[in-house]
């Protein structure tokens, strides 16, 4: 395949998985946005009204880039590992590996279609968290880069789950008894500054705490982490994902029998 025809390739995958989603918007956007307000109204405007300020900050103020992260975050990973297994439970992508279509195109095909959900899930909870406060943006380069190096992330991830994947259980394993407990732990809800020193120490094993705290960054101008060592873990994460996935797909684990 020529360059253009790869780009038609990736334009017909990427429009492919908007279409997806889109279709069952209730199902894919609403439920998110939903969810979140909940957040706002119970941890930001109940709880967080009999809360101190951190570092400056209301307490709703500080979660709101948290929640919107947390919303890129499983909405990316959802997207991809739920679309690719079932392209290999109706034989779809057995089509697109035997077609001329080169690998890294067909993991950027379901990569771009998570990164799309997740830019627009985060934009409709942004829109949703000006209801309950006024929203900041302290560096809006780096909160770009941040989102987009996140989708790309668990994007990816998404997409290895998906590989692995022999059921429609097993693409909800990885998110219920992984991502969530991350995710939750990650730093949405405190500052690690407010832990005991074992935890805040456990606390940066967690991928997800530096995606975070560089939104909130990028948001609020506050930071427990370095923002160029949170950049440089992520890029890493990203670097490697993408080689994993693109080797199982080269070999063909669990897709060719």
């Amino acid at each position: 395949m020529n360059t253009s025809e790869k780009l038609i390739a990736l334009k017909t995958l990427f429009v492919k998985e908007i279409l997806r989603f889109a279709r069952i918007w209730i199902q894919t956007i609403l439920p998110p946005v939903i969810t979140v307000a909940l957040y706002f109204v119970i941890f930001g405007n109940l709880i967080g009204s009999q809360l101190d300020d951190i570092k400056g900050y209301r307490y709703i103020d500080f979660i709101v880039p948290g929640l919107i992260m947390m919303s890129v975050i499983t909405n990316s990973y959802a997207n991809v590992v739920s679309s690719f297994y079932s392209s290999k439970f109706q034989k779809h992508i057995e089509e697109m590996l035997v077609s001329p279509m080169p690998n890294y195109i067909i993991v950027w095909g379901f990569v771009s279609g998570g990164i799309a959900r997740g830019i627009i899930v985060g934009l409709a909870v942004t829109l949703v968290a000006t209801f309950f406060t006024d929203i900041q943006f302290h560096n809006l380069p780096l909160l770009v880069l941040v989102t987009l190096l996140t989708c790309i992330l668990f994007a990816l991830a998404g997409l290895i789950n998906g590989i692995f994947a022999n059921s429609f259980d097993d693409i909800s394993i990885i998110p219920t008894f992984v991502l969530t407990p991350l995710t939750y732990l990650g730093g949405i809800f405190y500052s690690i500054d407010m832990l005991p020193e074992f935890w805040r120490n456990l606390s940066f094993a967690n991928p997800i705490l530096y995606m975070v705290d560089t939104f909130r960054t990028s948001m609020l101008g506050i930071k427990d982490i370095d923002t160029t060592i949170s950049l440089a873990i992520i890029i890493t994460f990203v670097i490697i994902l993408y080689a994993v996935a693109l080797r199982l797909l080269q070999k063909g684990i669990g897709i060719r029998t």
